[in-house]
């Protein structure tokens, strides 16, 4: 989000961050409630969920280190549309979304490059929803996994051997399946070597082989 941004322009956010840290489970937001605070991730990990009508979770997104969630509320004072919870512990920076309003009328500057970095990441989005409209239950979950192995990589993961901490139910949320499909795919990409799977943990041994169920 900020990756179109001088360093002049992080440094002035910076100045008005505040760190916040939350516990496993605690909830950050819940949908519906004001929209006044943007975060970035320092560490940890944290979910966007929403109810389902039939009372189902869906989980919309997951955030490391170095993702921001609320980046709305940097431009307006709507409702939150999904409830965000810490997965484990973790900290983050908090941006008011008043503060940064000011910041961006004194400098328009960030306002541009930000809005161009929103429009890249509607783009991502809607070639997201694109390709799992067409895609399998198998194909949606092996890309969940590829993006999660990439972004344990990126936190300083291995690139084999790559542990998970993930649940089936997770995944299927995730990939917007039940979790029983879910649940057989993750069977046959076990017995192939691919993975194992633990109590909350699973381990993708292979990651490359992922691509090969992807299509």
């Amino acid at each position: 989000m900020f990756s179109t941004l001088e360093r002049d322009d992080l440094e002035r956010i910076a100045s008005l961050a505040v760190p916040r840290s939350f516990g496993s489970g605690e909830v950050v937001f819940r949908e519906g409630d004001a929209s006044d605070t943007c975060y970035v991730v320092r560490s940890g990990r944290a979910r966007a969920i929403r109810e389902h009508p039939d009372g189902r979770l869906i989980t919309l997104a997951t955030f490391g280190p170095g993702d921001i969630f609320g980046e709305l509320a940097m431009f307006e004072d709507e409702r939150r549309s999904a409830t965000v919870e810490a997965l484990e512990e973790t900290s983050v920076v908090a941006v008011l979304g008043p503060d940064m309003r000011r910041l961006m009328s004194i400098h328009p500057g960030i306002s541009m490059r930000l809005a161009i970095a929103l429009g890249r990441r509607l783009r991502e989005s809607n070639e997201r929803l694109a390709r799992q409209s067409f895609q399998t239950v198998q194909s949606r979950v092996a890309v969940v996994l590829r993006e999660l192995v990439g972004q344990a990589i990126t936190e300083g993961a291995p690139e084999s051997e790559v542990h998970l901490v993930t649940t089936q139910a997770g995944i299927a949320q995730l990939a917007g399946s039940s979790r029983e499909s879910a649940s057989r795919f993750l069977a046959v990409l076990e017995r192939a070597g691919v993975i194992s799977q633990g109590r909350g943990r699973l381990v993708v041994h292979d990651p490359p082989a992922l691509d090969s169920y992807v299509y």
